[in-house]
């Protein structure tokens, strides 16, 4: 059966409106937790009905902006094959992969634990930790990685030392394209300074993304 001529103006507009709000909500909700819906729509240039139709409540706003998330974060680690290369540079290649997600998103640490629930943000990072404790089991099986912590438990050390960096971006007081981040990664699995500074300089090199 057709479609009304106007129904695909109107979906399209829904679409941006619904697009704006989230955009909007990333930014405000990193500013303040605590802005309200209403806050939103009026940042958002949409009149209150607009945004209470795409989102009935605060929990269905945050679910979106962590459905958001949990996608950015698939892609970034498929966006990261499992290639044949040196844990260490495995490692900085993915710090670099994630860092924009965690940047984008970071307004989510602030929420994480009071309005999505712990199981929620666990999904979220799954893909996450498995490839991280991965890339952390192979380095210290080759001797890359200092084997002082379990690869899993190291993982998670190395994610919340990003997390803790993320909130200092929050705050003012650190800002990063995600090398300095990656650099940090490397020395905090044990290895030397200069090292990870050469290896996150070759990840990053156009022909090291190139190649894989």
């Amino acid at each position: 059966m057709p479609q009304p001529v106007g129904r695909v103006p109107q979906r399209r507009n829904a679409r941006s409106n619904r697009e704006r709000i989230l955009a909007t909500a990333r930014q405000e909700l990193g500013r303040n937790p605590d802005t309200t819906l209403e806050d939103l729509a009026r940042a958002s240039g949409v009149v209150r009905r607009t945004l209470f139709g795409h989102f009935p409540g605060r929990a269905a706003l945050l679910e979106a902006l962590a459905e958001e998330a949990a996608e950015a974060i698939q892609g970034a680690v498929a966006g990261v094959p499992e290639a044949p290369e040196p844990a260490d540079r495995a490692l900085a290649r993915f710090s670099m992969a994630m860092w924009p997600v965690g940047d984008r998103y970071r307004m989510l640490l602030a929420l994480a634990q009071r309005d999505l629930g712990v199981e929620r943000v666990t999904e979220i990072l799954g893909p996450a930790r498995v490839r991280i404790t991965a890339i952390v089991e192979r380095g210290q099986r080759d001797g890359v990685f200092q084997p002082h912590l379990p690869p899993a438990v190291l993982g998670a050390a190395l994610e919340a030392m990003t997390v803790a960096l993320l909130e200092q971006v929050n705050v003012g007081a650190l800002q990063d394209d995600g090398t300095k981040v990656a650099v940090t990664m490397l020395i905090a699995a044990g290895v030397p300074e200069g090292q990870a500074r050469v290896t996150v300089a070759e990840a990053t090199a156009p022909d090291a993304a190139a190649n894989g």
